[in-house]
């Protein structure tokens, strides 16, 4: 394992990869996805027992059972072996004393005393201009390090540049967690904002480095971008290494097999192993993906589940296959969804708490026009 600089924080080296667990093995009980909470727990240890030392959760992240299994996997020894992180859900706070109420509650599940890293969840201008400023939430992350139970304050992100850089200037951040991979380079904080929190001293964690695992398994004009001595995932994840500014990237590992390859890729990253050719490469490759990206959906699965029974991820994904299979192989899929964009009540939940900021209940509307008889 490759280790990195945490920004300015003194003795603290990362592992390149992280460890990240939205996206743990799942298996089907009583008509709905559970943790398989074994093949999970075996998985975060062989990494950790392979270098990995940056574990990553989050409150709503399997329906609010991710860290309950997180805490499972760092018994025995674990949790004395890493940097622990996860996140206060921000959008579900409604007085400044349900922070503490949350933390405890996180602290409970995750079964330990303290967090090694404390984020505030998926901050966009809304949230923290009416929420993070509103209830002082920066005090609250200040006392409870007082208090021993969180050592490092971050935050995540998904809005724009311009509100990034104010909540970086904001306070004195420790870290912060940001969406960013070859196709993403101007998106949200994108390449400046990832370069501004660099500039500033903050350690930077990179969330979806494969775009929901779009860029691991890609359609095949954008698979032909990439020479084949490496797979889709390793050129992708080696464009994050190759910056001196990332401290870590996490990972959402689903198999053993991800483990194991996201293992040997973390093994042969080190700053600047890319060429200039490579780089005209990922610039192709990322003109290619945000050209037949119908909807810029990750699977982050945050507006799952749906009041009306539709898998929203998985209508986005079979309707973004009508740009690289064609109408037809994608409206054969959309047939064999159970609930269909049709179902939609336009309740607008769901965009209340989608990161990309999709208009999901407009597309809704969209997708039900492109695939109806």
């Amino acid at each position: 394992m490759q280790y990195r600089k945490f920004g300015n924080l003194d003795g603290v080296e990362v592992s390149a990869l992280g460890f990240g667990c939205m996206r743990l093995p799942v298996v089907s009980r009583e008509e709905k996805d559970v943790i398989d909470e074994d093949r999970a727990v075996a998985m975060v240890r062989h990494a950790i027992d392979q270098g990995v030392n940056y574990i990553d959760t989050a409150y709503p992240y399997h329906e609010g059972q991710s860290e309950r299994v997180v805490g499972k996997a760092l018994k025995d020894g674990y949790r004395e072996k890493v940097y622990l992180a996860t996140k206060c859900p921000v959008w579900m706070l409604k007085k400044q004393e349900d922070f503490d109420q949350y933390l405890e509650e996180q602290l409970e599940k995750l079964g330990v005393e303290y967090v090694d890293f404390y984020l505030l969840h998926a901050l966009n201008r809304q949230r923290f201009e009416e929420i993070v400023k509103k209830f002082d939430l920066i005090s609250c992350m200040e006392r409870a390090k007082a208090a021993g139970k969180i050592r490092h304050i971050g935050f995540s992100f998904h809005d724009d540049l311009e509100v990034f850089r104010e909540i970086v200037d904001f306070y004195d951040w420790d870290f912060c967690q940001i969406q960013y991979n070859y196709a993403d380079t101007e998106e949200q904080a994108g390449t400046a904002g990832l370069e501004y929190a660099a500039s500033k001293g903050l350690g930077v964690v990179i969330m979806e480095p494969l775009r929901g695992g779009k860029l691991a398994v890609p359609a095949p004009h954008l698979a032909e971008v990439f020479p084949k001595e490496k797979k889709p995932a390793e050129w992708a994840l080696d464009f994050l290494w190759n910056r001196p500014e990332v401290s870590v990237v996490l990972s959402g590992m689903s198999t053993e097999q991800q483990v194991e390859e996201n293992l040997e890729y973390a093994s042969r990253s080190h700053v600047g192993m890319l060429k200039e050719e490579d780089m005209e490469m990922y610039c192709r490759a990322g003109e290619i993906f945000n050209t037949m990206a119908l909807v810029k959906c990750t699977r982050c699965e945050y507006c799952m589940p749906c009041p009306s029974g539709i898998n929203i991820p998985e209508i986005f994904s079979i309707y973004n296959r009508t740009a690289t299979d064609g109408k037809n192989a994608a409206k054969e899929l959309y047939k064999a969804q159970e609930t269909k964009a049709d179902a939609c009540i336009r309740c607008r939940r769901c965009e209340k708490v989608c990161p990309q900021h999709i208009g999901i209940s407009a597309m809704m509307l969209e997708i039900q026009e492109e695939f109806q008889d």
